[in-house]
C-alpha cells in the first residue's frame, strides 16, 4: 500500500524538480529572433536610412569622371592644316591656334593647364582617393567592432567625407586638391560596410539577406545620380558638383548621429544590456514584454578567451584562428578577383570599338538589376554555388570580349556588359556571405578586409587598362582569369543560407566543430 502511494509523491516530485531547472541554454541570434518578431516598418525605415549612406558613398567614389575629365577642344583658326582636333596633340600647337570647347573652369584639367602634364600629375587626384581608401580601411576597420561602434563608426565616417568633399571646393591646386582627395578617401573607406553589417543587425536572419541588398540599391543610385547632376550643371565649376553632393552629405550625417539606433548585437557582446534591451524594444513588430530576463540564459554570452576592447584586437583574433583565418584568406582572394573586373571594366570601356559614352552608361545601369536579382536570390539559393556561377560567367564572357571584337562591337559589348553584371551580382552576394561567415564582435573587421581586397583589386587594374590597349588579352583577358581562379577557391567555405548567424568566437567555433562532427 505504502509503495503505491510513495510512487505518485516520488513522480510528483521528481516532475516538479525538472520543473524548476532552467531552460537549455540559446545563443543571442535566437533571443533576438524571439523577441524582434516579423519584419517591422521600424526595422524597414532603419535598414533604409543606414543603407542611405551608400548613396552618398557612391557618388564621391565616382564624381572624378565628371571632374577630372579632360576636356573636348577645337581649332580657332580656319584652314590651319596643322591644327586637327581629332588627330593633333595639342601641347605641340600654340596657344592661339585651338581652343577648349567648355569654360576653363568646367574641369580642374582645364582649369589649372594640366593638359600637358604627365599622366602621373592627371591620375595623382583618383590614385590618392584609392590610397586613402586604402589607408582608411586598414586604420578605421576594427572601431566598429571595438570602441566606437557600427552608429558611431558610420556617422564620422559621413562626416569626414562630407566635411573633406566640401573643403575641396577651395582648393587652389592640384597638390591640396589630391590631399583633400586622399582625406575623402580615407574617410568614406568604411562607410558601405558600417552600413552593410549595421542594417543586417537591426533585423532577423529571414530578412538579412534581403535588407543587405538596400544598400547595392542606394550605391547604384547615388553613381547614376552623378550625370543627372553633372547635365543640369553643365557649363559651371567642377567645384559645383562638390557642393551638390557634399552638402547633402553631411546633412545626412546629422540624421545618422540622431535617428540611427545602434546595433543591439554589438551592444550585447559589449555588455551594454541594458541599451541593447531598449533598442530591441523599439524596433520590435510586436509589444511583447521584453526585459533583462530574456538574457539570461544565453550560451556563449561573451568571449572567454578575447577582448575585443582594444583597437586591433578584432584582427588579431580573426587570423589567430586557424578556421577563421582561412574563411578571412578566402573571402579576401575571391574579393580581389571581383575588385579587378568590377574598377577594371568601366575604366577599359575606352579600350572596346564601342561609343564610349552610351557604354558607360549601360555599365552604370548594369547595378540596378544585379542589386535586383541579388535581392531575389539570396533567400533562394545556396551562397557558394551562386558565387561559384557568377564568377565564372563573368570570367568567360570577359574573356571571349577580346575574340568577340574581332567580329562585332555589339556582340563585344554584349559581353562585355554579362561580365560586369555577373561581378557585381557576385560581390554582392560575397558582401553577405561574409557578414554571415563571421561572428559579431568581428564581423565588421572582416568585411573591411574583404573590401580592402577589392579595393586592391581595384588599384591594380589601372595598369592593365593601360597595357591592354595595345593587347587586349592583357586586360579583359587577365581581368576573366583572375575572377574565374579566385572565384574557384569560394568552395572551401561552409554554406551559411538559413543558418544564424553568431556573435562571438567561441560560438561560431562550436558550430564549425558540429559541423565537421557531422
Amino acid at each position: 500500500m505504502s509503495n503505491s502511494i510513495s510512487s505518485p509523491l516520488l513522480l510528483s516530485q521528481s516532475d516538479s524538480i525538472e520543473s524548476k531547472q532552467p531552460p537549455p541554454p540559446i545563443s543571442l541570434d535566437e533571443t533576438i529572433e524571439q523577441c524582434i518578431g516579423d519584419f517591422s516598418c521600424v526595422q524597414f525605415l532603419q535598414a533604409f536610412l543606414v543603407s542611405l549612406a551608400l548613396f552618398f558613398d557612391a557618388q564621391q567614389t565616382f564624381i572624378s569622371v565628371f571632374t577630372d575629365v579632360e576636356p573636348t577642344w577645337n581649332c580657332t583658326q580656319l584652314g590651319d592644316e596643322s591644327c586637327n582636333s581629332a588627330s593633333s596633340d595639342i601641347c605641340q600647337l600654340s596657344n592661339n591656334s585651338w581652343s577648349w570647347d567648355f569654360p576653363l573652369h568646367t574641369s580642374i584639367i582645364s582649369e589649372w593647364g594640366l593638359e600637358c602634364a604627365s599622366s602621373l600629375v592627371k591620375g595623382l587626384p583618383a590614385s590618392s582617393f584609392f590610397m586613402g581608401c586604402l589607408a582608411g580601411g586598414f586604420i578605421l576597420a576594427t572601431l566598429a567592432d571595438s570602441s566606437l561602434g557600427r552608429k558611431n563608426m558610420l556617422f564620422l565616417s559621413c562626416l569626414m567625407m562630407s566635411i573633406s568633399s566640401l573643403l575641396t571646393i577651395f582648393s587652389p591646386n592640384v597638390w591640396i586638391y589630391s590631399v583633400l582627395r586622399f582625406v575623402n578617401g580615407f574617410g568614406r573607406a568604411t562607410i558601405g560596410t558600417c552600413a552593410i553589417v549595421l542594417s543586417s543587425e537591426l533585423v532577423g536572419k529571414k530578412w538579412r539577406g534581403q535588407v543587405g541588398t538596400i544598400g547595392f540599391f542606394c550605391f547604384a543610385l547615388g553613381f547614376l545620380s552623378l550625370p543627372a547632376i553633372a547635365y543640369i550643371n553643365r557649363g559651371s565649376s567642377w567645384r559645383t558638383l562638390y557642393f551638390w553632393t557634399s552638402t547633402p552629405a553631411f546633412l545626412y550625417s546629422i540624421l545618422v548621429l540622431f535617428f540611427v539606433c545602434e546595433s543591439p548585437r554589438w551592444l550585447f557582446v559589449q555588455g551594454r544590456t541594458e541599451e541593447a534591451v531598449l533598442i530591441i524594444k523599439s524596433i520590435a513588430s510586436t509589444n511583447q514584454n521584453i526585459s533583462r530576463i530574456s538574457f539570461s540564459n544565453l550560451c556563449f554570452e561573451r568571449e572567454t578567451r578575447n577582448n575585443v576592447d582594444h583597437l586591433y584586437t578584432a584582427i588579431k583574433i580573426l587570423v589567430e584562428k586557424n578556421w577563421s583565418f582561412r574563411r578571412l584568406s578566402v573571402v579576401m582572394v575571391a574579393g580581389f578577383g571581383m575588385g579587378m573586373v568590377y574598377y577594371g571594366m568601366p575604366l577599359g570601356l575606352g579600350n572596346l570599338s564601342f561609343n564610349v559614352y552610351l557604354s558607360v552608361t549601360l555599365n552604370a545601369l548594369s547595378e540596378l538589376p544585379s542589386s535586383m536579382v541579388t535581392f531575389f536570390i539570396i533567400g533562394k539559393l545556396n551562397r557558394r554555388s551562386s558565387l561559384l556561377g557568377f564568377t565564372i560567367l563573368s570570367g568567360i564572357c570577359s574573356v571571349m570580349c577580346i575574340v568577340a571584337g574581332k567580329v562585332s562591337a555589339t556582340l563585344q559589348i554584349g559581353l562585355e556588359l554579362v561580365s560586369f553584371f555577373s561581378a557585381c551580382t557576385a560581390l554582392d552576394l560575397m558582401l553577405i556571405y561574409t557578414l554571415e561567415l563571421f561572428p559579431t564582435c568581428v564581423r565588421n573587421s572582416a568585411i573591411s578586409m574583404l573590401r580592402q581586397a577589392v579595393v586592391l583589386g581595384g588599384a591594380i587594374s589601372p595598369v592593365l587598362v593601360a597595357a591592354g590597349r595595345k593587347n587586349g588579352f592583357l586586360s579583359f583577358g587577365v581581368f576573366g582569369l583572375m575572377i574565374g581562379i579566385c572565384g574557384l577557391i569560394v568552395v572551401s567555405l561552409p554554406e551559411t543560407r538559413d543558418r544564424p548567424i553568431s556573435d562571438t568566437m567561441d560560438e561560431e567555433e562550436y558550430k564549425f566543430e558540429c559541423d565537421n562532427i557531422s
